[in-house]
């Protein structure tokens, strides 16, 4: 059963709080046998039409917030890219499996990290929104690269530009790809389910221009960067993007 486009309620009331906006989902098949060694115990690769997916997907992060606490100062509104794939749990819990998580701001970093065990690295992260042609497509491009704990910007990155068009797209792939409602994770010697709710993606069909990236293979995945993305998907980028809420983590057993 693919997901639904829209969430079930949180198990519990929510802890963390952040606004959305800008994403881009770039999506490759693969074998889910290259999967099953990058998943925390009790969690299987999801798959669809017979086979396992890996994304790379960047976005832009804002509002973050302790709830009910208002959002924490200083952050403002940030870059983040991740790398991903998809898992099923014995209870049916389809999730997000993080292979890495790029990030501009050190604080979220390091929340994350330590209340969620998530993948989180320290990068440098920009991104530039273009309108072009008669048509007014609007393009964007994302470029990262990591840093060191010196602050140093040496590390794997990745640099991609996309064109955004305006065939709305909701089918069952889409909703396989993006309708996550929570993500599964490795932490403190125990595998944890983090539950998440937001209103529908509303996604666009993209096209990918131009590729050059290091955050797939990084992972293990040098060969998908090389060939053709079998699925490029975007928000529209006037979008003001949404509000997502987070509920404490619980344990799978």
């Amino acid at each position: 059963m693919v997901s639904s486009s829209h969430p079930p309620p949180l198990p519990g009331r929510p802890v963390i709080a952040q606004r959305w906006s800008r994403a881009v989902f770039l999506h490759w098949r693969v074998d889910a046998a290259r999967l099953e060694p990058l998943l925390p115990p009790g969690v299987r690769p999801d798959v669809f039409d017979g086979s396992g997916w890996v994304g790379l997907v960047p976005f832009v992060l804002s509002q973050f917030r302790f709830l009910p606490a208002p959002p924490v100062p200083f952050l403002g509104t940030f870059n983040e890219i991740n790398v991903r794939t998809y898992g099923i749990d014995d209870e049916g819990r389809r999730g997000v499996v993080f292979l890495t998580l790029e990030a501009e701001h050190l604080i979220p970093v390091l929340t994350a990290r330590a209340l969620f065990g998530l993948p989180y690295r320290w990068a440098s992260i920009g991104h530039r929104l273009d309108a072009e042609d008669a048509e007014d497509a609007a393009t964007i491009e994302y470029r990262s690269r990591r840093r060191r704990v010196d602050g140093a910007a040496r590390g794997p990155g990745t640099r991609l530009r996309v064109r955004v068009g305006e065939e709305v797209v909701d089918d069952e792939l889409s909703r396989f790809l993006t309708a996550r409602w929570g993500f599964h994770e490795r932490h403190l010697g125990r595998t944890i389910w983090a539950a998440n709710a937001h209103e529908p993606w509303p996604l666009r069909r993209a096209e990918l221009i131009g590729i050059r990236d290091g955050l797939l293979a990084d992972r293990g995945f040098a060969d998908l960067a090389g060939r053709r993305p079998d699925s490029v998907l975007a928000m529209p980028m006037d979008h003001p993007g949404f509000v997502t809420q987070f509920a404490a983590p619980v344990r799978v057993h």
